[in-house]
């Protein structure tokens, strides 16, 4: 269909050549300048790709009449230009194309058509796990047993890519998603024939907002959404509010960029910005690095925003230039980006677009800081953690609480490891990891913390040998400059060896404690810690018997493996004792930023860049010799653990048959507050008691191969069972957290999937109880495919996580929210009653009344979260994916 804005269409020059693009400024439309930059990326793709059928003509005046139109729930099409997938959500994209396509041949389609239609880039990083620490050859270790653990996921995913047109894959041992994204994979400004246009991304991380640093506008889908974005799909959003935050001032001397982005994350939670766009501007924000920026827009998801945008400038140029992008792209970037008014200047207050709201921030008021020990937005001073622990010791169960009894918080274990004896207590740091994209990535704190170890090891200070200390670079530049500055060598003597280039321990991949410690910590009941560079520190994610866990800078995550204690004043206590016996404070070894400056400049270059990135998905031999099938379909083993044909499309017919009433409805679960997306689908190690497990040893797997879930999102009996199988998870049917429900009719109590199962071999239907920020954390597909596998037609929410509610939307399971004020607790629900809804005639938005029966009430109103016609569209055809099968078919 042709475009009714072709005569938009204007050329511009850079480095000899002609290009052409959809011009903004040829709008003519005085609204234009005051649009915040993100909503003109939106804008864009709206002219570039309206063909009156996916993207429609008023879209274009819908987001330039934004500043009325948000206020109005006002739906438009957004094209990204292309897909970002990690390994853990990635098998199962490529699972479910794969299903797709037989699903396509069973109903006389032809299954070539299921196939990519954009750039999509794969990046294996999920998997490697800290099994090795401490050694100089435990990279080579973590690697192998990456590659035999995940040998036939990665065979699998070797065949996606010959199989799929627009497919790339990244292999193991290349760095993290997100780095990878912003040092490489990022295009900034796309050049398809000839035609400029903005690059948008959308990711199956929740992180993949990080890229916003660069100017790449970009936030995590579910893995069904970025499917349907694969296949050519607009995404259908509603036009969001956008706040902006205005950054003034400079860094005080021991500030540094993971401190202010715990800041911005305990400012913007309190501030409430789910669903909306942040975009950042003022004159700080031309001070701030592009890692600084990057490592801001990293944790939009723990901020709660859709994105935390940061408009390209000059730095932003020069990053590219940096990271090796060609000269050629530079110019054309930069010539695109003037030509269209969309080049920012930081310090040009005349530049500054109008927002929905302004929160301000001086960087001059940011101090160190960590954030734990549950929730990465509970912001905690570093002056202030010792005695914010101790509060938590003493404070009631709860996200800031582990009611220890009085006598308890003295304790000590002693036991034994590798000869020599040792002790803990509450409070003491047995994990210690430099990791995550959100800091890997950013030169300024990764240097800081090479110095702060230069700095130790000269007086003398040494690590306690049970803490697992690690360091997961995410992307080979980091080693690249901290061996040219000879930094690593003193990282290295502190414990702190290369692991792996993946996200290992901030997304759980932790690996087992030494047993003597593990045996510690049960047998005293001990809230041990851990102090990790990530962005996520959900209870029970970074590792089992970790209870506290507390996110922080790289140089403090050095600095509390040498304190070997959280239950430590930095300013009065000394960290440790020289050669000489004399006491040395964390102000003795903390670099300046003069210092990590003088570092970075002579030591972090453009020639590490193109040599990493120039055979980035080569892999090593042992990947290269990785056989995979050259068929259209996939030949499927049926004896498979790890790839298995999910049933999604099994009942599926040409016709559409939607399910809109749903009599007695039983609760599975009934839920509180923060259920997050790992409370429902773990990513962790797989228990031998669990219904997962004892589904692998029936089929021959060895406990020491069970791997983990989230290495095992490719078999949807393994998944089905993992479903809620986090032992933190607390469901009022029970007395005690655990993976584990009653089964109301009987009133046996069994585990959450037996229980399922039980439900469905009886025929009844299924409904969650839940708080507030339901399905809160990572964006995984599997949170809402096990909810659907077990049975769960609807879900009734005080509220919910962006990602989460619409991957529910999209794979057909109904999100209904209580009415202000209300939740189970307050109308009386005890999870024991039964619920029937009906939706037939329904639109987004609408209140649906829920029919209770056996409670002290007979009926409840709520809120039908469907927030668009195409999300009503797609639950009607049973799912995104079921409505392009038959899109396909027509």
């Amino acid at each position: 269909m042709s475009n009714p804005f072709d005569k938009y269409i204007r050329e511009v020059t850079a480095g000899g050549k002609t290009y052409k693009y959809f011009s903004l400024p040829e709008l003519k439309d005085a609204r234009l300048e005051k649009l915040p930059f993100s909503v003109r990326v939106l804008l864009e793709s709206a002219l570039r790709n309206c063909d009156n059928f996916t993207v429609p003509e008023k879209d274009v005046e819908t987001i330039l009449d934004w500043q009325k139109t948000s206020k109005e729930d006002r739906e438009i099409q957004f094209k990204p230009s292309r897909v970002l997938l990690q390994d853990f959500t990635g098998v199962p994209c490529v699972t479910d194309l794969a299903a797709m396509r037989d699903a396509t041949k069973r109903l006389g389609g032809d299954a070539s058509r299921i196939n990519p239609g954009v750039p999509v880039d794969l990046v294996i990083d999920h998997s490697v796990q800290v099994d090795s620490y401490g050694r100089s050859d435990s990279l080579k270790q973590n690697l192998q047993l990456e590659m035999n653990r995940n040998r036939e996921r990665f065979i699998f995913l070797k065949w996606g890519a010959k199989a799929f047109k627009n497919l790339t894959i990244v292999p193991p041992g290349a760095g993290i998603v997100h780095q990878v994204n912003l040092e490489f994979l990022a295009r900034c400004v796309f050049e398809d024939d000839g035609v400029l246009y903005p690059d948008s991304v959308v990711g199956t991380d929740s992180h993949t907002p990080m890229v916003n640093g660069l100017g790449v506008l970009g936030w995590g889908v579910g893995g069904i959404e970025a499917e349907a974005v694969m296949l050519a799909q607009p995404i259908s959003m509603v036009l969001p509010d956008v706040i902006g935050v205005k950054l003034t001032g400079k860094f005080s001397p021991v500030a540094t960029a993971t401190d202010l982005v715990l800041a911005v994350t305990s400012a913007l939670r309190k501030k409430g910005v789910v669903d909306k766009f942040v975009e950042f501007f003022g004159p700080g924000v031309a001070t701030l690095s592009i890692t600084d920026r990057a490592t801001i827009s990293n944790m939009a998801p723990e901020y709660g925003a859709t994105v935390g945008f940061f408009p390209m400038d000059s730095n932003s140029l020069d990053y590219l230039r940096l990271t090796g992008r060609s000269e050629e792209r530079v110019s054309f970037t930069e010539a695109y980006l003037k030509a269209q008014g969309l080049l920012r200047d930081y310090n040009n207050q005349a530049q500054d677009p109008v927002f929905t709201d302004v929160v301000e921030i001086n960087l001059e008021s940011i101090v160190p800081a960590l954030s734990g020990p549950k929730r990465p937005h509970d912001y905690v001073p570093l002056s202030t953690m010792k005695k914010d622990f101790q509060t938590c010791l003493e404070s009631k169960v709860g996200f800031k609480g582990y009611d220890i009894a009085p006598a308890e918080r003295s304790r000590i274990v002693e036991f034994e490891l590798e000869g020599k004896k040792a002790t803990i207590g509450h409070g003491s740091v047995v994990i210690a990891a430099i990791t995550s994209c959100t800091n890997t990535s950013n030169a300024n704190v990764m240097i800081a913390a090479g110095i702060l170890a230069q700095k130790a090891v000269a007086k003398g200070l040494s690590v306690q040998h049970y803490i697992k200390t690690s360091l997961a670079p995410g992307s080979g530049v980091v080693t690249a400059y901290l061996k040219h500055s000879n930094l690593l060598p003193a990282l290295e003597q502190l414990g702190f060896n290369v692991v792996g280039y993946g996200c290992t321990t901030c997304i759980g991949n932790s690996g087992p404690l030494p047993e003597p410690v593990e045996a510690a910590i049960q047998s005293g009941d001990l809230v041990a810690c851990g102090v990790l560079s990530g962005n996520r520190n959900f209870e029970g994610r970074i590792h089992p018997f970790v209870r506290a866990n507390y996110l922080a800078s790289p140089p403090l995550v050095v600095a509390y493996a040498i304190a070997g204690t959280v239950n430590i004043d930095f300013e009065t206590e000394p960290i440790g004792t020289d050669a000489e016996g004399k006491p040395v404070f964390l102000r003795d070894v903390w670099p300046s930023h003069a210092e990590v400056s003088e570092v970075i400049a002579k030591n972090v270059l453009r020639e590490m860049f193109t040599e990493v990135y120039g055979s980035v998905t080569q892999g090593t031999d042992e990947w290269r010799s990785l056989e995979a099938s050259s068929e259209q379909l996939y030949p499927w083993d049926a004896s498979s653990t790890y790839i298995h044909h999910p049933p999604f499309f099994n009942a599926m017919t040409r016709d559409v048959t939607p399910e809109t009433k749903i009599d007695a409805a039983h609760c599975l679960l009934n839920l509180g507050d923060s259920i997050t997306t790992d409370h429902i689908s773990p990513a962790g190690n797989i228990s031998r008691k669990s219904p997962a497990g004892r589904y692998l040893e029936a089929r021959g797997v060895a406990p020491v191969d069970f791997n983990s879930y989230g290495a095992r999102r490719g078999n949807d009996e393994v998944m089905a069972r993992g479903t809620f199988a986090n032992i933190r998870l607390v469901n009022k049917f029970l007395t005690k957290p655990g993976p584990q429900t009653v089964h109301v009719p009987s009133g046996e109590t069994l585990d959450i999937f037996d229980a399922a199962a039980k439900y469905q071999q009886e025929q009844r239907p299924l409904t969650i109880l839940a708080g507030e920020m339901y399905g809160s954390g990572s964006s995984r597909d599997w949170a809402a495919k096990g909810v659907w596998m077990l049975g769960v037609k609807f879900v009734i929410a005080q509220s919910y996580e962006r990602i989460h509610r619409s991957n529910l939307v999209l794979f057909g399971v109904i999100p209904l929210q209580f009415k202000a004020g209300q939740s189970a607790d307050s109308l009386g629900l005890t999870g024991k009653e039964t619920f029937s809804i009906d939706i037939t005639d329904s639109k987004p938005g609408q209140d649906v009344v829920v029919k209770v029966e056996g409670g002290s009430i007979t009926e409840f109103v709520t809120t039908l979260r469907f927030n668009t016609e195409s999300e009503l569209t797609y639950f009607r055809h049973g799912g995104v994916l079921n409505y392009v099968i038959r899109q396909k078919l027509n």
